[in-house]
């Protein structure tokens, strides 16, 4: 099996067609800094939305777009994306530079944004094998310290108030990720899925919290300086919203339980034989950055969010099926959706063992 690096690091080939020549229009009479001739490449990842290097002889840049064919409501909004990072240009969290938006689609067939390209290290990795035992500590302090540094944003202040909906966020999304399954009749049905659609609801923990979420933060949408532990630049926001920290906290800590096969993750290794944090040591640090003394119900966070991942996997299942799916990774992530699933359904299990305990 092809590993997240062989499949998405670099670009080359053009897959997802564009009329370049309205793009160059487009760019010449929207982006001061462009200067043609343009060369276009297109990034082998981005299998949600397509994603291109725009090359010129002065700069490079990057465009993300929609993908073609029929979309399901909501989904593959990139304007959205450009607005956060837009919003948090100058936070302490490191974004690229939003340099254009259009909402036109006659340009190359859909709704798209160009950033600038932010040069850096990727690590595909959780293990960060590319750098030395002693530096990935600092590493994965730098990670927990950029999450914890979103979620004390006040999204008012950045002009984010009304970038979701506050309060309820679990039921919000147990039910969105619910409906994104169940009217996804071409990917099927799968038992897990549908015992954690029953359970997670009634399993909601007390107490609510709202804040700026990413939605999908993993070492590998994070952009690196060349040689030093520091992150320069988070990418992929297509899921960020307005939603509950210990949610995008979770999701980020699963890389410690999921199969590296998948996504990048840490499952079946020992961190301390890798030269790195525990789980519980990585918990404990995020509450150091953030302020808290402990994050009960773990096990629920961790329940919900393989239950996400295996939804937005069931989608790409479906996108597969009907011939739009537009990174060439898509088949493999398609095929892992069951082993989410089932993930999904040990952490559940786990958490009503534990609360039976209690």
């Amino acid at each position: 099996m092809a590993t997240d690096a062989d499949a998405n690091q670099g670009a080359g080939e053009v897959r997802t067609a564009l009329d370049v020549a309205r793009l160059d229009d487009w760019l010449v009479a929207n982006v001061s800094s462009y200067r043609g001739p343009l060369t276009i490449e297109q990034f082998k990842g981005g299998q949600s939305n397509p994603t291109y290097r725009l090359t010129t002889p002065a700069r490079r840049y990057v465009l993300r777009r929609q993908p073609p064919g029929a979309l399901i409501k909501g989904a593959h909004d990139v304007l959205r994306e450009a607005r956060i990072m837009a919003a948090l240009a100058g936070m302490p969290v490191p974004v690229p530079e939003v340099v254009a938006t259009c909402d036109d689609p006659a340009v190359i067939g859909s709704q798209f944004f160009v950033m600038g390209l932010v040069e850096g290290r990727i690590f595909w990795d959780a293990a960060f094998t590319d750098v030395p035992a002693a530096e990935r500590p600092r590493y994965f302090d730098a990670m927990n310290a950029t999450i914890a540094a979103l979620h004390g944003v006040d999204s008012a202040a950045v002009g984010l108030a009304d970038f979701g909906r506050p309060g309820n966020y679990f039921a919000r999304q147990i039910g969105r990720w619910t409906r994104q399954y169940q009217e996804d009749e071409a990917a099927g049905r799968n038992s897990d899925m549908d015992a954690l659609i029953a359970w997670l609801p009634r399993a909601i923990p007390d107490g609510d919290e709202t804040t700026i979420v990413h939605g999908d933060f993993r070492c590998d949408n994070l952009i690196f300086h060349p040689n030093r532990p520091e992150i320069v630049a988070v990418l992929d926001w297509e899921l960020s919203t307005l939603g509950h920290p210990l949610a995008d906290f979770a999701y980020h800590a699963m890389m410690y339980r999921m199969p590296p096969d998948i996504v990048a993750g840490l499952g079946g290794s020992e961190p301390a034989a890798l030269g790195l944090p525990s789980e519980a040591e990585y918990i404990q640090a995020y509450c150091r950055h953030t302020g808290r003394t402990a994050i009960p119900n773990w096990d629920f966070y961790i329940a919900f969010n393989f239950f996400r991942l295996a939804a937005i996997f069931h989608g790409i299942k479906g996108r597969v099926l009907r011939g739009t799916a537009a990174s060439a990774h898509a088949r493999e992530r398609a095929a892992a959706f069951p082993r989410l699933a089932k993930l999904a359904r040990q952490a559940m299990d786990g958490c009503q063992i534990e609360l039976m305990i209690r």
